[in-house]
């Protein structure tokens, strides 16, 4: 099978996986790094490889020379998106213990808050990029109030993590510098935590056992690693491709205004339209497998496509329309099995409470700049914008 290049999946994601999939289910790509990776497209196939045990997270079973990934220091690579059962199992059960709905829900009324100062900063300017004001601050000061990051550290922390994100690809010591000042951190945080635990997840993780099963010092540093990246990104991509969608659907716009109660369902088919992974994280077959009807070697890198998958019409009827009242449960944007997001119904409770307060406070929005104007990070993996300018009229002028 002779490879696709995978270019076309960042300039028109959507409209080459849809060629994608009618051509078949399974594709050999290659990805921007150069290298060979399948590709998997339709639903059915990728809902059932993100719960299949022979497709691997664990990159010890990928074979020499397959795979380059973001290269992280041991202590950060221990982490659930590189593991199997039965360690998988074991540490997942331990930051459920900690990692609790009560929790997620007391931080509610502090979100909103944050969500209507950060709006009230810029209101009197009729217009902002709402991902630089907005979408990007919120979460990363929620996974700060999270895990216990101190007020004084977090101008940092923040730095550390969006050069990370977005790293610049021609001066690459500032990522190794920042990987390096933001394991020192973790590090010490966490020593910090064990001697005096506070309110906070990371003191609850140090805390959590399972009989006499507890997280190793690796294994808290490279899950406070994840919590904040997964934690951050995917939640500032969320809100910004949400509110992107509100922009290109005034329709939309006035019927959550007259429906808040909808916000929660409007979430879900935000996720399943528009979501903020494209892909899975990568999987390598155990064993010479079978996909779709094609023969994938073991060994070999395996991209399930969520984006895909979310725009399959044999799953979705008129799947490229985005429907608030067609239900969008089954939706994979956060996963299936036994790798289902932890951190959903956090992510789902920011998004819902950014896109209520920005509503109940703006109204009319729309681009500031023209459509084609906007761009989108360069990767196939994640499913984000680089800025948004968005203005918008009072509410009171909207009648709202």
């Amino acid at each position: 099978m002779r490879p696709i290049d995978a270019t076309p999946l960042i300039t028109d994601p959507y409209g080459t996986y849809a060629e994608l999939r009618e051509a078949g289910p399974v594709h050999r790509i290659t990805g921007p790094d150069g290298r060979p990776a399948w590709l998997v497209t339709r639903y059915e196939d990728v809902r059932q490889g993100l719960n299949d045990p022979r497709l691997s997270l664990d990159k010890r079973n990928a074979l020499p020379g397959q795979y380059s990934g973001f290269a992280l220091p041991a202590a950060l690579d221990a982490n659930l998106l590189n593991m199997d059962p039965p360690d998988h199992t074991r540490v997942r059960r331990l930051v459920v213990k900690a990692f609790t709905v009560g929790r997620v829900e007391k931080l509610r009324a502090p979100v909103r808050r944050l969500a209507d100062e950060l709006l009230a900063a810029v209101e009197a300017d009729g217009q902002a990029d709402l991902l630089a004001a907005y979408a990007a601050p919120l979460p990363i000061t929620v996974i700060c109030d999270l895990l216990g990051v101190p007020q004084d550290h977090r101008p940092d922390f923040r730095s550390w993590t969006d050069e990370l994100l977005t790293p610049d690809r021609s001066r690459p010591h500032l990522m190794k510098e920042a990987l390096a000042n933001m394991m020192r951190f973790l590090t010490g945080l966490i020593a910090a935590k064990r001697a005096e635990p506070a309110d906070d997840l990371l003191s609850d993780l140090i805390a959590a056992r399972e009989e006499d099963d507890r997280l190793s010092e690796e294994e808290l540093t490279s899950l406070a690693f994840l919590i904040l990246f997964a934690g951050y990104e995917n939640t500032v991509h969320l809100i910004s491709n949400a509110i992107l969608a509100l922009v290109d659907h005034p329709e939309v716009q006035r019927e959550l205004r007259k429906n808040p109660d909808g916000l929660a369902a409007a979430v879900e088919e935000f996720n399943r339209w528009d979501g903020p992974a494209a892909l899975a994280i990568r999987r390598f077959p155990l064993e010479d497998m079978e996909i779709g009807g094609v023969t994938v070697p073991a060994g070999e890198t395996v991209w399930l496509s969520l984006a895909s998958a979310n725009r399959d019409p044999a799953r979705f009827p008129d799947a490229d329309r985005l429907d608030l009242g067609r239900g969008a449960a089954g939706h994979l944007a956060l996963g299936h099995g036994i790798h289902y997001c932890v951190g959903a119904p956090l992510g789902r409770m920011e998004a819902e409470i950014a896109l209520a307060a920005l509503l109940d406070r703006f109204g009319d929005l729309e681009l500031a700049v023209p459509r084609e104007e906007l761009r989108w990070r360069p990767t196939i993996r994640a499913r984000g914008l680089i800025s948004l300018p968005v203005r918008w009229d009072s509410v009171e002028q909207t009648g709202f």
